[in-house]
């Protein structure tokens, strides 16, 4: 890897999809965080182009990323959907920058590391394509906690049910339950007898209404019945963890919480691993907090991942149960990226 171009070897940094929920944050906590950098770029769609946006003491104009010069940037995050990324990153990373992408766009291919920095920083030292992927908001929740676990006791099969908070769907996904809790609040109580009773509005962006409800057909289906959202679950957890052969069960569903995806697990593991094991295991865990009742307020706004419910699965010889929640757009989306990005200014150290 080759030098940061920036003054006193700083990187020059730039996000692509800065006016999104996502981009909105990862500029927020490299604020909040203090990231070393030289100078920050910020890119969004044409429509957004001339606004501004405040970053530490000055304001930083959006370019239109579609026309933008990436020139001398060194560190790119992007959070603007797969199709932009598909288009955009290879051009980025030929510019010389080290591509940090939040989309599904590169997940899956055998040359982009995919990574969560406290799991698999080690992912980052050949980055042949100039970019590395972050996994998917569900699976970062999960990796935290199944790291430790999987060193202890050999990780071996995987049943995960989710709870998915709707900002994972971004702006439009809070807006849509917003709509239809208030279009339903008057008739809420009537629900109880009659799921027709409110009128919560057309349904719009999920199969059946968000509001007062739960969505278990999230995005749309993919091999043997599984939607795409559960395949990335297994996909990823394999790639991730490098256990190829990992056996995984998803069921994603949608639910009605602003922010903070859950997640039910049923862990199997090659070796007995006792719930005190475990636990002392997390307690140590970086990245991870040992909760009581570890739920979607408490992680809203919060870094870590927040893990409870631990105890025996007597389905199988050696399993857990436990019950993991983070916040998708912190940890899930826009933290791990900028701590990716920590990773690679400290192996230019």
């Amino acid at each position: 890897m080759t030098s940061f171009r920036g003054r006193d070897g700083l990187p020059n940094v730039g996000v692509v999809g800065a006016t999104g929920l996502v981009g909105t944050m990862m500029t927020k906590l490299l604020a909040e965080r203090d990231f070393p950098l030289d100078g920050l770029r910020l890119f969004a769609s044409a429509r957004s182009a001339g606004s501004t946006i405040r970053f530490r003491d000055r304001d930083v104009v959006v370019e239109d990323a579609a026309t933008a010069d990436f020139a001398g940037l060194d560190i790119v995050f992007f959070s603007a959907g797969g199709s932009t990324s598909k288009a955009l990153a290879p051009r980025v990373a030929a510019a010389g920058a080290i591509v940090i992408d939040n989309s599904s766009a590169w997940r899956s291919d055998p040359e982009v590391p995919l990574v969560v920095a406290e799991v698999n920083p080690k992912a980052l030292r050949t980055i042949p394509k100039g970019i590395v992927a972050n996994p998917n908001c569900t699976t970062m929740a999960a990796m935290p906690v199944l790291k430790v676990l999987h060193e202890a006791a050999g990780l071996k099969r995987l049943v995960a049910s989710t709870y998915q908070a709707v900002s994972g769907g971004g702006m439009e996904g809070v807006e849509v339950l917003r709509d239809q809790i208030a279009s339903g609040a008057a008739d809420c109580d009537r629900l109880a007898m009659d799921g027709a009773a409110a009128d919560l509005g057309p349904v719009r962006k999920w199969a059946v209404p968000i509001g007062y409800n739960v969505v278990p057909l999230n995005y749309v289906l993919g091999e043997d019945g599984y939607t795409e959202e559960e395949l990335k679950l297994r996909d990823e957890s394999r790639k991730i963890l490098d256990l190829p052969d990992l056996t995984v069960s998803a069921t994603c569903v949608r639910v009605p919480v602003f922010t903070g995806h859950s997640i039910s697990i049923n862990a199997e593991f090659e070796r007995a691993i006792s719930v005190n094991a475990a636990l002392a295991l997390l307690q140590d865990a970086p990245g991870v907090v040992v909760s009581e009742v570890p739920n979607p307020l408490e992680a809203t706004g919060r870094d870590p991942v927040f893990v409870g419910r631990v105890r025996p699965d007597p389905t199988v010889a050696n399993g857990l149960a436990f019950f993991v929640v983070g916040d998708n757009l912190r940890k899930g989306a826009a933290l791990n990226a900028v701590q990716v990005a920590e990773v690679l200014v400290a192996q230019q150290g």
